[in-house]
């Protein structure tokens, strides 16, 4: 056992000190990857656990003008660094096709490893979009997509630059210092007010955008597969399978977040339309009939509802009727005239 603990060791030391590029050997946080895994374990801790706790009984924070200046530097930043990917080989002299690293201490080859360190470093500063979340309690912000891709990042970049500061795999930084120029740029003016929300209708592009950039990168980095390239295989599965994870992720959360909610309001749409067919019957039902009854009747029936003692018009004269014969029957049992009947009732009651 204690043999095997010392042979993983000594190729740990080898693969660090003889395998990696020897000119980021010194450069900050660059000797070790513990200090980079520490500062992202710190990270989750506080922003899942100690963050929460902290703000439990505390109103949140209102940081708008801290956020408007925090998204113009991002957009700044990711803006620069675009700028240096660009000049330091993508759009000059890098093929899509197959681009070894160039280990040389050349003025190209060192401004493509120094922008690869600050894309590292750019890592950390995105920290502040879920800090800022803990401070002002947008709990709810703080998925786990959205951690794990914060955490996982830096690692992974950790390793590139320690190893291939430059070369096929800087296409990753290429697109997703794009993307972050637009993301930083919505949230920038999302942060500046309620004014600003009806120019950004385009919110869930962005989730869209970050899929396309995740399948570039898998082709991008998947073809070295099936050709000869010379760029270390290693490196070729880990930004892919980096790519594969973080598409199904934002697949799943922009199905979540925009494709259920569009069927539920397609279905709510639907079920307001059903509603509104059916007052529309009733009230052309009620129409009809009081199209086919007169008011004279239709206040007569409500009438006879309400107990009033008023007889409708269709009744009356059958009644009336009625009355008539039983007073002839009447004079007839007693062998009277009708009209003398009548008269000796009146003298009877004078």
């Amino acid at each position: 056992m204690a043999n095997l603990v010392h042979r993983l060791i000594d190729n740990y030391r080898d693969l660090m000190d003889n395998k990696s590029d020897p000119r980021v050997k010194d450069w900050p946080l660059m000797s070790s990857p513990l200090p980079t895994f520490l500062i992202c374990a710190g990270f989750v801790y506080t922003v899942k656990v100690l963050g929460p706790k902290l703000m439990e009984n505390r109103k949140p924070f209102q940081l708008k003008k801290v956020l408007i200046v925090y998204n113009f530097i991002q957009v700044l930043f990711s803006s620069w660094l675009f700028y240096e990917c660009i000049q330091s080989g993508w759009f000059t002299f890098y093929s899509f096709r197959c681009q070894p690293v160039d280990y040389s201490t050349s003025p190209i080859a060192m401004r493509m490893a120094r922008g690869c360190w600050w894309y590292y470093i750019s890592k950390f500063t995105e920290f502040l979009d879920t800090i800022f979340f803990v401070l002002r309690k947008k709990f709810d912000h703080i998925s786990t997509l959205h951690v794990t891709h914060h955490a996982v990042m830096p690692m992974s970049v950790w390793f590139g630059v320690k190893f291939t500061p430059g070369g096929h795999s800087t296409f990753f930084g290429l697109l997703n210092t794009f993307v972050h120029i637009i993301m930083y740029t919505y949230y920038m003016f999302a942060a500046m007010g309620p004014q600003f929300q009806k120019y950004l209708w385009w919110k869930k592009y962005l989730t869209a955008l970050q899929m396309i950039q995740f399948v570039l990168v898998m082709i991008h980095a998947f073809q070295l597969l099936f050709i000869e390239c010379n760029y270390p295989q290693a490196f070729v599965w880990w930004i892919g399978l980096h790519a594969v994870m973080f598409y199904f992720l934002f697949a799943d959360f922009y199905k979540q977040a925009y494709l259920k909610k569009a069927k539920v309001a397609a279905e709510k749409r639907k079920a307001d339309t059903v509603q509104e067919e059916v007052k529309k019957s009733v009230a052309a039902q009620d129409g009809a009939e009081r199209t086919a009854f007169p008011a004279e009747k239709q206040i007569d029936l409500k009438n006879r509802k309400k107990g009033d003692g008023k007889s409708s018009p269709i009744v009356r004269p059958f009644f009336n009727g009625f009355v008539n014969i039983c007073q002839m029957d009447h004079a007839l049992l007693y062998e009277e005239d009708p009209s003398l009947a009548k008269e000796k009732s009146y003298v009877k009651s004078t």
